[in-house]
């Protein structure tokens, strides 16, 4: 998509309406992670139709996500950003209210599709924060999008695990209203942020979700250290897709347990990323950092999948610190190895391997614990899901390591 630079073209906006967007976007999906899959349950007979159910639900979601995000970025340089992400308000209150109060499984696979389809509004978000911000306070622009981001994950895992205990339907409802608010004040008040000078031909090309896939593929220099990126975001993502079943399946934790867990988990990603990453960067050097967050990775991994005890889970997340640095060390490494011009191409590129992740890793995550789940509690296997994530996060420590002394990095 195209920003505005900052000339007198630069039209004035509302960014506090663009932060609540992303908060809702993140707080909405953050909301259904402890809920949606005990919710898929009451729907199915079995462990293992649950699991599966729920990895469909979540493949669903993760591929209109992937078709949609470029479709609506390329529309919104069209016709503007306004209209796109009231759009995205108004669907992901259709959503929410369709899974709120679905009779059926069939009536969830559909508020899924509809959530996806409407919840790629990131980068149109990023693309009016851009176009109403001048050169020299748009970086503080991006890193209000960044916190709004990061405060929508780390909340709605808990607020929906809190108010599932109330009821399964509640976290929905209240999502929503927010929604439904939210479009009404975007509707009334807030104006369209993108002059019409510079609003851009459609592009079938630009719509492309693959396109930035192959590309990132034709980059010899760095083709090694993203192959590394790939397989821990990957590895991370499989985890993520399973957390709820496998914590409900082995600790028979609920909503509550659930989202007060994930609340660390987001508590911890955000204080390493945001406060000490800077500090473990001077420490240890990006290469070096990279390789110690992997190998935490696949060691805490592993423990979780060991676990036998559900306070554990809590003592682990604070051995998966030093995980969280891993991929900002390693997208550092990479955006130094690639020109300057090239840096946006690149990161989009990078994004749309978290995108195509989102489709497949669940899958496959929800079919390893459907195989396993008829096994007792106490029996070590039923933490496979989280073993594989483990051995990813093994061969990407190796693969790293390979490729910073191949090419001469001090590791």
């Amino acid at each position: 998509m195209s920003s505005v630079p900052a000339t007198d073209q630069t039209r004035p906006g509302n960014l506090n309406f663009v932060l609540v967007c992303i908060f809702i976007d993140m707080l909405g999906i953050g909301l259904i992670v402890p809920v949606l899959p005990v919710l898929v349950g009451d729907f199915v007979q079995g462990r293992d139709q649950q699991a599966f159910w729920f990895g469909i639900m979540s493949a669903t979601f993760g591929l209109m996500q992937f078709l949609f995000m470029p479709m609506l970025g390329a529309i919104s340089d069209r016709v503007g950003r306004r209209p796109v992400l009231l759009y995205s308000m108004g669907g992901m209150c259709l959503n929410f209210l369709i899974t709120a109060w679905s009779p059926s499984l069939a009536f969830l696979f559909i508020g899924r599709v509809i959530g996806g389809m409407s919840s790629a509004s990131m980068s149109v978000a990023s693309a009016y924060a851009a176009d109403i911000s001048t050169h020299e306070n748009r970086a503080k622009s991006f890193g209000k999008v960044g916190a709004a981001f990061g405060l929508g994950f780390i909340c709605g895992p808990a607020l929906g695990g809190l108010l599932g205990e109330i009821s399964l339907q509640l976290p929905f409802l209240v999502a929503a209203g927010l929604c439904a608010a939210n479009f009404l004040y975007g509707y009334l008040f807030v104006p369209e942020s993108l002059h019409p000078s510079l609003r851009q031909p459609f592009s079938v090309a630009r719509m492309n979700p693959l396109t930035a896939l192959i590309k990132l593929a034709r980059r010899v220099e760095v083709r090694g250290l993203v192959i590394v990126f790939a397989l821990s975001a990957l590895a991370q993502m499989m985890l993520q897709s399973t957390w709820v079943l496998y914590t409900t399946f082995r600790f028979d934790w609920t909503p509550r347990d659930n989202g007060i867990a994930l609340f660390c988990v987001g508590l911890a990603a955000a204080s390493v990323q945001a406060g000490l990453l800077a500090i473990l960067l001077k420490r240890f050097g990006e290469v070096r950092l990279s390789i110690l967050g992997l190998s935490s990775g696949a060691i805490t991994f592993m423990l979780y999948g060991l676990a036998t005890q559900g306070w554990m889970m809590y003592v682990f997340i604070l051995c998966n610190l030093l995980t969280f640095a891993a991929q900002p060390a390693l997208q550092g490494i990479i955006s130094k190895a690639t020109a300057p011009g090239e840096q946006g191409e690149l990161m989009g590129s990078l994004q749309s391997i978290n995108s195509i992740g989102i489709v497949f890793m669940p899958l496959l995550g929800t079919a390893i614990l459907g195989k396993v789940s008829h096994y007792p509690a106490s029996d070590w296997r039923i933490g496979s899901t989280f073993f594989v994530c483990a051995a990813m996060q093994a061969v990407a420590v190796l693969a790293a390591v390979r490729y910073f002394k191949s090419h001469h990095y001090k590791v």
